[in-house]
């Protein structure tokens, strides 16, 4: 195989990918909008990654191993909260120009490593010298939390060619614990705050009438209370 000819749609379709998410994500903020893409990122798997994922899963090496693999291309997004995530999988499904084939969700069910992310496969036409071709290309989205803590655990891994030592994995996987209650906290405290701001803008977009009627009702309540302790005043020096 000419591995350079043939990693060349992938490299292309990461950059498209990349410029694509990227301009979603602009165009929102510019509408004043919550953008659920905070940054992107993206790379092509090296010759000698595949070929060591391919000996670990005993894929032949030939034209249709992009297919076995589907992470030759690779798309991370990376989020602030977890409610966003959902939102970035609803905005990719809703695209016309890649179809999704495969979904792995690892927020809701995390791998025994601990890891965390939502992984889609998709089918992604490039336009080539020779035609259009369609290639895999794995798109993860993951939060801040979980992208530093899988940033980690990858290093780690690398270091130890693969074999952790047990106490280092089990630490790795409280540490995940903790990064998943960080990102759940951080989840409430948004729905709190966005909470508080929809309450605040409901009472400075009270009509004018409704306010005067909240202040008449002040004034008739300071009124009853002036009246009952009259009252109360005069009772008492009857009593006297």
């Amino acid at each position: 195989m000419d591995w350079d000819l043939y990693l060349l749609p992938f490299e292309q379709a990461v950059e498209e990918i990349k410029v694509k998410l990227k301009n979603l994500r602009n165009e929102m903020r510019k509408r004043k909008e919550h953008a659920p893409i905070e940054f992107v990122m993206g790379r092509v798997k090296t010759v000698a990654s595949i070929y060591a994922k391919a000996n670990r899963l005993q894929f032949p090496i030939n034209e249709q191993i992009a297919w076995e693999i589907r992470d030759i291309a690779g798309i991370r997004v990376i989020c602030q909260f977890i409610d966003d995530i959902p939102a970035v999988v609803e905005m990719i499904r809703q695209r016309s120009d890649m179809t999704i084939f495969l979904e792995k969700d690892y927020v809701t069910k995390p791998k025994e490593s601990g890891y965390r992310g939502y992984h889609l496969a998709v089918k992604y036409p490039m336009m080539t010298s020779r035609g259009q071709v369609t290639i895999p290309v794995e798109i993860q989205i993951r939060t801040l939390g979980m992208n530093f803590w899988a940033t980690i655990e990858h290093s780690l891994n690398y270091k130890y060619e693969g074999i952790i030592p047990s106490n280092i994995r089990q630490r790795l996987i409280e540490a995940a614990k903790a990064s998943s209650k960080l990102d759940s906290e951080m989840n409430n405290i948004r729905e709190e705050i966005k909470e508080a701001q929809r309450a605040f803008k409901s009472k400075k977009e009270l009509p004018m009438e409704s306010l005067l009627s909240m202040v008449e009702l002040d004034l008739d309540d300071d009124e009853q209370s002036e009246n009952e302790a009259i009252e109360g005043s005069k009772e008492t020096e009857g009593m006297e």
